[in-house]
């Protein structure tokens, strides 16, 4: 353990690591500087415990299906003082023949090897980009025993990385943002277990990650506690263990179709805001620190973490103190988030940068800007891994786990459905949700459509550049993360207003009260955040409807209910025979177009009878 305490002084890498197959041992460690196991030499294979799926991702499976691949992973800490540690590994394969010095161990025709760096902050993308063109130059060697140049690699990026910010080029370079993602910003928000699927690596990694970058701050500091697993060695795999996973998951999580029951139970709104209120307050800090302390450490050996979840329990006892002491409160004080009507539709937002410093949050235990975010999601057992190796297949189902956001490439992950809350088929672009009530929960409102059709038409569209300070290109990257900032901080405020169901209904009603049971909004409400008074409530999108809207809500329940993919698939296929019809006679094109009218005409009756009001909030899709 000093030893990793010493590398972690020297610089932000800890590791570099080569990985390659052995015909008869499969993935193995072939080299690490400095070794990962103190008092070992280089070349030696062995890892700690809490390490042990290293080899398995960072050479993923399938890899012999492509040439080159990128994998970024996340690991558990190795001790207390530790957290996340994060891995970014270059993939290639050389065949056998083209060796200049060929080791008696390899017999295969081709050569497969993963050269990877074991970082404490999460510079994916500069990491990336330095490690692929080590790893080139490292197989132009043709020999692997030539190992100085990954010592050089070591000493060069503690050197030019060591003190220097997460700043946004660093962390998100190499990241696309190419189509709306409201639906899965919003999933995460409400902690479910969402997975993601696509082939090669290097497309789901980047598309993961690309979707939490939209989160403030989350990639910077909110990953800290997103890695703390147990191997499953360290798990219990007796019969017992599979008998208390349902009572183990009632304790850790609350299903969806358990929201209704519970906020009846609690009165609805009328029980929580008050709750809540009191507990953001402050007048009764010392009084309710008992509920909410800070961590004394985060050790993966506990499969518990050591911070006090906020109990609705405790927010009814909070919300009666504050009844019975009403009177003793004195005068009521002006409310500063007064919210100000004729909220403007689009709103330039801030640069991130322009936020100020960050702080320890006192509850969170994360680092944390004057408007208290990031949010508290990767934490208490919500794990975040954007790539996960097959062996790592029972995390899924780990009753320490209560949440996860995970990419996987093996079949086998999407094939069992029931251990996620949605699968996101990447190349396909499609969202599975399983469950009835959580499609109605994320049912996106009439102004979550115009935010989503504003963000499109501004990536998609040709239109002049326009630069504009803090946020880079109109349509970019940091401009489309800017957005989702500005939306988040005006959904936060807004929970901040009294009668603020209009507010908050602009975001969707049924979300709004699943979310407000979220661990993360709990810590985040916790907290007094000044910074919010200058945030203006309502959704940036707010407005009275107009034709415009119907345009959009047809057009968004075509796209993705499954009557609308059906009629759409079915228009093409008419489509394509009348043409085909019309080659084969020599049908005039008036006479095609009469008959693909005809044909088509009754593919619309069928779609204006069951699709619902524009604004049902009730639509699935």
């Amino acid at each position: 353990m000093e030893s990793h305490c010493r590398d972690e002084v020297k610089g932000p890498v800890l590791h570099i690591v080569v990985v390659g197959f052995h015909h008869k041992k499969g993935c193995q460690v072939e080299f690490s500087y400095p070794p990962l196991m103190p008092d070992e030499p280089h070349d030696s294979n062995r890892l700690p415990e809490e390490w042990k799926y290293l080899p398995f991702l960072a050479l993923p499976d399938g890899a012999h299906n492509y040439q080159e691949d990128t994998v970024y992973f996340h690991l558990p800490p190795l001790s207390e003082d530790m957290k996340c540690v994060y891995g970014v590994s270059c993939y290639r394969q050389i065949e056998a023949k083209a060796l200049k010095v060929r080791q008696a161990d390899v017999t295969r025709e081709t050569v497969q090897k993963s050269v990877c760096v074991l970082s404490r902050v999460p510079l994916f993308g500069l990491l990336q980009a330095k490690l692929q063109l080590i790893t080139h130059a490292y197989f132009e060697e043709k020999d692997f025993s030539q190992i100085s140049i990954l010592k050089e690699l070591y000493d060069h990026m503690n050197g030019s990385l060591k003190g220097s910010a997460l700043e946004g080029s660093q962390v998100y370079l190499g990241f696309c943002l190419s189509s709306q993602v409201l639906i899965l910003f919003k999933l995460i928000l409400l902690e479910k277990k969402v997975l993601f699927y696509v082939s090669p690596v290097n497309k789901l990694v980047g598309t993961l990650m690309t979707v939490l970058s939209l989160f403030p701050g989350m990639i910077e500091h909110g990953l800290m506690d997103s890695s703390h697993y147990r191997p499953k060695s360290s798990v219990s795999e007796d019969l017992s263990l599979g008998e208390g996973v349902a009572g183990a998951e009632e304790f850790v999580s609350v299903s969806v179709t358990d929201i209704t029951n519970t906020t009846s139970e609690l009165q609805g709104e009328d029980m929580i805001q008050p709750a809540l209120e009191s507990l953001s307050s402050g007048n009764n800090a010392e009084e309710d620190s008992h509920f909410l302390k800070p961590p004394t450490c985060t050790s993966p050996e506990s499969s518990e973490s050591d911070w006090e979840t906020l109990d609705p329990s405790v927010l009814e006892e909070s919300s009666s103190k504050e009844l019975a002491e009403g009177k003793q409160m004195g005068p009521e004080l002006p409310d500063p988030f007064d919210s100000k009507p004729g909220t403007p539709i689009t709103v330039q937002p801030q640069a991130a940068s322009g936020q100020g410093g960050v702080t320890q949050g006192l509850v969170s235990g994360l680092e944390e800007d004057q408007y208290g975010l990031p949010l508290a999601i990767f934490t208490k057992g919500y794990l975040c891994l954007p790539y996960m190796a097959l062996q790592q297949h029972h995390l899924l189902s780990d009753v320490t786990v209560r949440g996860f956001v995970a990419g996987a490439t093996n079949i086998l992950f999407r094939q069992q459905r029931h251990l996620s809350d949605a699968i996101v088929e990447v190349e396909e672009a499609r969202i599975q949700i399983h469950d009835p009530e959580l499609r109605r929960i994320l049912n996106l409102t009439t102004a979550d459509l115009r935010f989503a059709d504003y963000l499109v038409k501004h990536v998609m569209e040709n239109r002049d550049d326009v630069f504009l300070d803090g946020t880079g290109w109109e349509g970019g990257d940091e401009w489309i993360r800017a957005q989702f900032t500005l939306y988040l901080h005006s959904l936060l405020s807004s929970t901040l207003q009294q009668d603020n169901e209009r507010l908050l209904a602009d975001y969707g009603s049924p979300f709004i009260t699943a979310w407000k049971i979220s661990h993360n909004y709990r810590v985040w409400y916790s907290n007094k955040h000044p910074a919010m008074t200058t945030i203006t409530p309502g959704h940036p999108f707010q407005g009275q409807y107009s034709v415009a809207d119907v345009k959009l809500r047809l057009s968004h329940s075509v796209q993705n209910s499954e009557r609308g993919k059906k009629i759409g698939n079915a228009m093409i296929t008419t489509s394509r025979n009348v043409v085909q019809t019309g080659k084969a006679v020599g049908q005039s094109v008036g006479g095609a177009l009469t008959s693909a009218k005809s044909a088509m005409s009754s593919w619309f009756s069928t779609l204006a009878q069951p699709i619902a009001s524009p604004f049902d909030q009730n639509q699935k899709y």
